[in-house]
């Protein structure tokens, strides 16, 4: 049976130093930064994912970072969620946005995954969409820049100003989604789009 108490929390992005950086990796950021709350370090799990069993908002969580590369991510969160028995309404996965300007974060439940192919990996291996999104934007790329190049370069320098802030914001946002819910999240957060302090790109 589901253990209907504790959350899975996935953060997307690509293993190793090469990628850290990189926009695609926000959601290693974010999981990085619940890690550090928590006083918990990542460890290996069986299932080629790094796994943190811990708390978010003082509910049991398994934070969850996939190491099969973004376009393969379904498959450790499959066996992890199965192992740990999560159902996908306690899933939370933390993915970068391109149609989510630079400075703002939008939390969902389900939808289509806008040609993220993490996304798309994981709704194919858990065989439903209703699982719930925290969307870092990272806006749409300059000029014909291919957005699959732009996601995988490193924020630019303006950006970086901002980073941590946001960062620590996103993971406001996911111990929201634990401790109030969908829709109080949201009136809380969607209102408080940041700034960008440095000059438009």
């Amino acid at each position: 049976m589901p253990a209907v108490d504790r959350w899975l929390v996935v953060g997307l992005g690509n293993p190793g130093p090469e990628y850290a950086g990189n926009r695609h990796n926000a959601g290693f950021m974010v999981l990085d930064e619940l890690a550090a709350r928590a006083g918990e370090r990542f460890k290996a799990h069986r299932s080629r994912a790094e796994v943190l069993t811990g708390r978010v908002a003082g509910a049991p969580a398994v934070l969850v970072k996939p190491l099969s590369f973004m376009n393969l991510s379904g498959g450790p969160v499959k066996a992890v969620a199965d192992f740990y028995k999560v159902d996908p309404a306690h899933v939370i996965v933390v993915h970068d946005e391109l149609d989510v300007p630079y400075g703002a974060l939008r939390a969902k439940l389900g939808g289509g995954d806008n040609g993220h192919n993490g996304l798309k990996s994981i709704t194919k291996s858990l065989g439903t969409r209703d699982y719930l999104r925290v969307r870092f934007g990272i806006g749409r790329p300059p000029g014909r820049m291919d957005p699959a190049s732009y996601v995988l370069k490193d924020f630019a320098t303006a950006e970086r100003k901002d980073l941590g802030f946001l960062v620590d914001r996103a993971a406001d946002v996911v111990e929201s989604l634990v401790k109030a819910g969908l829709e109080t999240t949201q009136n809380t957060f969607h209102a408080g789009d940041l700034k960008p302090s440095g000059p438009p790109r």
